[in-house]
């Protein structure tokens, strides 16, 4: 499986101009923003794996100066399907998507990462799998990371 997470003050995600899922963020706090795809070969151990990564990653800024995972901060997280983060580019301009798992595949290894975020103590957002979804987000830092599980 593979995600990338974002540091974000803000973070929402519209389906036909309705807010599907959205951070709960004081001012001045942070959660993480957090698009995960999943391939053929990927499964619960995998999903199992990758929350507890996000889950842990001390990416926000903690109270005493340093760096915090949201498990340390109870952040919330917003997590959203994103099958083009295993796109193919290596032949030219057009992305192959060959190597992303099919949706019936992906949608409950994407629906276990939220439960095992949740199951940790995660306050979990989602968006809607399969659909057109616009993600408005305020990437704190800028802070971005590449995970692969």
């Amino acid at each position: 499986m593979r995600a990338v997470v974002q540091r974000v003050s803000r973070a929402r995600v519209l389906v036909d101009d309705e807010v599907v899922g959205e951070l709960d963020l004081a001012p001045g706090a942070q959660g993480l923003a957090v698009l995960v795809g999943a391939t053929h070969s990927d499964g619960d151990e995998q999903a199992r794996a990758l929350a507890e990564k996000i889950w842990r990653l001390r990416i926000l800024d903690g109270p005493d100066g340093g760096q915090s995972g949201a498990a340390d901060l109870l952040a919330p997280v917003l997590v959203v399907s994103q099958f083009t983060l295993y796109a193919n580019t290596d032949k030219g301009r057009r992305p192959s998507w060959n190597a992303a798992a099919p949706g019936d595949v992906a949608e409950p290894l994407v629906a276990a990462v939220v439960e095992h975020l949740r199951s940790m103590g995660a306050s979990v957002a989602t968006g809607r799998f399969g659909a057109h979804m616009m993600l408005d987000l305020v990437n704190d830092g800028p802070v971005t990371i590449t995970l692969d599980v």
